[in-house]
């Protein structure tokens, strides 16, 4: 029933019932823990009739329920939204002590653990000064060895500093720990609620990407990840805020938004600082990622071989390593106070210690496997086999071409990222020349500098390939913003100056009347191609030939019979377009390096007959 009265009301008078009814008037706004209002009123109350108030408040700061006496025998309201074995209640108890002591007792830590509440306050009634009176709280923060709740205790605070307490963080990050323990909640569920936030600040941008282009791309990154976005938000301000990047107005709206509606995770479209991202986790209470952590975890879930594990482990160690200091709950086993000290710092120098270490051997693991890399080309070099590798930003149809051009089955779809670990397949020309084939990781813009120092490894095979297929979805709307931010990261690695055919992906998905298609393939060195649909590759494969012809001679040789074993040394120096049997000897018309030719020059025949 509405404003009903809970407990023992035996000898209490009707205008006492009434107060006590008027609770369910007071709304607790702001995020605070517990109001001076309340807690007087409370007080008061108490002081008259000498018996304990409980008051039950939902986290939105709605008074669900008023009792006197014992606190045990209240029955609560159900409370909406997700409750699982790793939930919260939901709801916290504000309780009065008649006795004056603002500490909690045994009972009350009893009574924490076993409704789950979100926290238990207990207002020690200083009489007759009831202003006088002070409060502490107890939470639960997480679970021991024995499968039992933990508590911790704060106070002994005053009304006025409890006033202070920004309480749903506190909650949430308990609920958090409480996640990795048990092992449920959303987690389990193969889905966490997620808001994305970005920011517009400063001079328009010159590259073409607007905030909202950019925070819809990180909506994309979002479902790639696996998340499950359900409001997004852009702030505007005149620079980024150094404490809390978008203001600590907006992270303390945020903070009782994800409260509300029972988020799980804060992602943001800006690369944050270790002190922005400690400070907005301690005020929304969620776990917060920005760009570059999101990116790092695609990556994460991406990687099948040794080498790209290895790689991704490393990226994520050097973004780590500045971020690991005291976060609260988060990362504290013990709490604060006299005892405690020492431990948790020691802790976490021993954490920065190991991931130390744990980069250098990963850096030794990598400079192994490029040795190994550096072999295989050497070995493809002496056999004067090309190199094409493919680029272009994420999900532009680089692994479909790859498949249709070589009939592989390598993994390829519409997600952004979907191939993180290089492949490489035999490519058959036109010309009978063959030539090896790389996909490689797509880039995308802000591509994290951590993650491109990571994969130098991989990242070589673009630097030392003889051409380049930059594959753009011309489907996109900001294709040419892409391609920018291709060209970008290709000057980074030092191969902007590469031989680069432009390759016009999904021309198939354009408007049959755009223009498009026929300007674009005016361009220089460029084709446009459907690789799903199997459009003009034909058309492609000749522009390949003919751009890795540019890098070889095209000479004939004849070579006497009684040398014949030059021939066989031909046929592996370069390839062989013709081969003919003379009265001389063997012709042959063979592709192959200008630096090779020298080796051969004897046999050159300039003007034999074909």
């Amino acid at each position: 029933m509405a404003n009903e009265i809970y407990g023992n009301l035996k000898g209490i008078r009707n205008s006492v019932i009434e107060e006590l009814k008027t609770f369910y008037d007071i709304r607790l706004e702001g995020g605070q823990l517990l109001t001076s209002e309340l807690a007087l009123r409370m007080a008061d109350v108490t002081d008259f009739i000498n018996r304990e108030v409980s008051v039950y408040v939902a986290r939105n700061g709605q008074v669900l329920a008023v009792s006197v006496g014992n606190d045990q025998s209240v029955e609560l309201p159900p409370v909406e939204g997700r409750r699982g074995a790793s939930r919260l209640s939901g709801v916290r108890c504000v309780h009065t002590h008649p006795n004056g002591n603002p500490l909690l007792s045994g009972v009350d830590i009893s009574a924490l653990k076993n409704n789950r509440f979100d926290a238990m306050i207990a207002v020690g009634v200083t009489s007759p000064d009831i202003s006088q009176s002070q409060m502490s709280f107890g939470m639960i923060t997480g679970i021991d060895d024995n499968e039992q709740y933990q508590v911790e205790c704060y106070g002994p605070l005053t009304l006025q500093e409890a006033e202070g307490v920004f309480f749903p963080n506190l909650a949430a990050m308990v609920e958090r720990i409480l996640d990795k323990q048990t092992g449920s909640a959303s987690l389990a569920q193969g889905t966490e609620r997620a808001i994305i936030v970005g920011m517009e600040y400063g001079a328009p941008n010159s590259s073409g990407w607007t905030a909202e282009d950019s925070l819809e791309e990180l909506k994309q990154l979002a479902d790639t990840a696996g998340a499950e976005v359900v409001a997004r938000f852009l702030q505007k301000r005149p620079k980024p805020d150094p404490a809390f990047f978008i203001g600590r107005g907006k992270v303390q709206e945020l903070a009782l938004y994800v409260q509300q509606e029972n988020v799980d995770l804060c992602i943001f479209d800006d690369e944050l600082s270790p002190a922005q991202q400690r400070n907005i986790e301690q005020s929304m209470g969620v776990r917060v990622l920005d760009r570059t952590a999101l990116i790092l975890d695609i990556f994460a879930q991406r990687a099948h071989t040794n080498e790209g594990k290895l790689q991704v482990e490393l990226a994520q160690l050097q973004y780590t390593l500045p971020r690991i200091m005291g976060k609260g709950l988060a990362l504290s086993r013990l709490g604060g106070g006299i005892g405690t000290r020492g431990p948790g710092e020691t802790k976490l120098e021993v954490d920065r210690r190991r991931i130390r270490d744990r980069i250098a051997y990963i850096k030794e693991c990598i400079g192994k496997v490029k040795s190994v890399r550096t072999l295989h080309r050497a070995g493809r070099a002496k056999a004067s086999v090309p190199t094409v590798s493919l680029v272009g930003y994420t999900n532009a149809g680089k692994s479909t071409l790859l498949n249709t051009l070589t009939n592989s089955d390598i993994y390829a779809q519409d997600q952004l990222f979907a191939t993180l670990d290089p492949t490489t397949r035999q490519l058959d020309l036109p010309n009978k020349q063959q030539a090896i084939l790389t996909d490689t990781v797509g880039f995308i813009q802000r591509l994290p500098h951590q993650l491109v120092a990571a994969f130098q490894s991989t990242l070589e095979e673009v630097v030392q390939s003889d051409v380049l297929l930059h594959v753009i979805d011309v489907s996109h709307e900001l294709y040419k913003e892409q391609a920018a931010a291709v060209y970008q990261v290709l000057d980074e690695l030092g191969a902007k100056d590469k031989t680069i055919i432009t390759v016009y992906n999904k021309i198939d998905k354009l408007p049959p009347d755009s223009g498009l298609a026929e300007r674009l393939s005016k361009e220089e060195n460029s084709i446009c191609i459907s690789a799903k649909a199997r459009y003009n590759l034909d058309g492609l494969l000749a522009l390949i030939a003919e751009n890795l012809k540019l890098k070889a001679v095209e000479e004939s040789f004849l070579v006497p019979y009684s040398d014949s074993a030059a021939v066989g040394r031909l046929h592996d120096a370069g390839t062989v377009l013709e081969q003919e049997y003379l009265a001389e000897g063997t012709l042959l018309k063979v592709l192959l390096d200008a630096e090779q030719v020298q080796q051969f020059a004897k046999y050159l025949a300039a003007d034999a007959k074909a």
